[in-house]
């Protein structure tokens, strides 16, 4: 198994913001996903199993934030994404940091409370 991961959600509130502020920071396009009982914007899956797929979930009762989970999205130099945060309406909380040998990481908040990590080599 190359990557145990194989689905994550990001719980939010108001998903129009939340599809604006990922396709911002992250300069790519989510796409609506029809499934019952909630709103869901899936994030662009990875060709060949690189990757986890997920998406932005918008369901009755279900909270957002503070929920422990970090999603780290990967770039090609996590510092530019890290730069959209704020203007996107999110919260930068750590700029630009290397991490060793397995390369660098940037750190932020979405309008709805939720931590992620950005990941360049």
């Amino acid at each position: 198994m190359n990557n145990p991961v194989g689905w994550f959600e990001i719980h939010v509130q108001d998903m129009a913001r939340a599809v604006s502020f990922y396709q911002a920071v992250l300069q790519q396009q989510l796409e609506k996903l029809e499934f019952p009982g909630m709103e869901m914007w899936t994030f662009p899956m990875q060709p060949e199993g690189r990757g986890a797929g997920g998406a932005l979930v918008k369901r009755d009762g279900q909270p957002s934030g503070g929920n422990s989970v970090m999603v780290y999205f990967i770039c090609g130099d996590c510092a530019e994404e890290a730069s959209r945060i704020e203007a996107a309406g999110g919260k930068l909380l750590q700029g630009k940091t290397s991490i060793g040998q397995y390369g660098f990481i940037a750190l932020g908040l979405d309008p709805d409370g939720n931590s992620f990590g950005l990941h360049s080599m």
